[in-house]
């Protein structure tokens, strides 16, 4: 039924719940887990001219944590591709599940509410507007 599972992470606590539903689904069909990280705009762009120091712990961050759920496959049994993107991150999330064909997207939703969720919006509501494939979203565990 999947293939191939993308699993968007941001490395955070919250993530962390898409990133083991993914895996559980990815386990019980055999498929590929597609781990991607987004570096967004607007991160991106406050650490220009800073330096390299900034961009590379940016860079660092995101490699951790798509190598985290690489080695987490990799403990399952299952084959793992990692991707960096920096962009708007729904938009670079439905970008990649297109060209890299992946049947299902799981992940987490931050449990943000009212004013909060208003202000900073959500990405992974976007995400579940505007994809043409299943989303699973998986609610963080308090």
């Amino acid at each position: 039924m999947y293939d191939a599972v993308l699993v968007p992470t941001d490395g955070s606590d919250a993530a962390s719940a898409g990133v083991t539903h993914g895996l559980d689904l990815a386990a019980e069909f055999d498929a590929v887990v597609h781990a991607l990280y987004v570096v967004p705009e607007s991160e991106r762009a406050s650490i220009v001219g800073s330096g390299d120091v900034g961009e590379s712990s940016v860079v660092a961050a995101a490699e951790r944590a798509v190598e985290t759920v690489a080695a987490a496959a990799d403990d399952r049994g299952l084959d793992a591709e990692t991707e960096i993107r920096s962009g708007t991150p729904h938009r670079e999330i439905l970008d990649y599940a297109d060209e890299a064909g992946v049947d299902l997207v799981v992940m987490a939703t931050h449990g943000r509410t009212g004013v909060s969720r208003l202000l900073s919006g959500s990405v992974t509501e976007r995400v579940v507007r505007n994809a043409n494939r299943p989303v699973l979203v998986a609610r963080r565990t308090r």
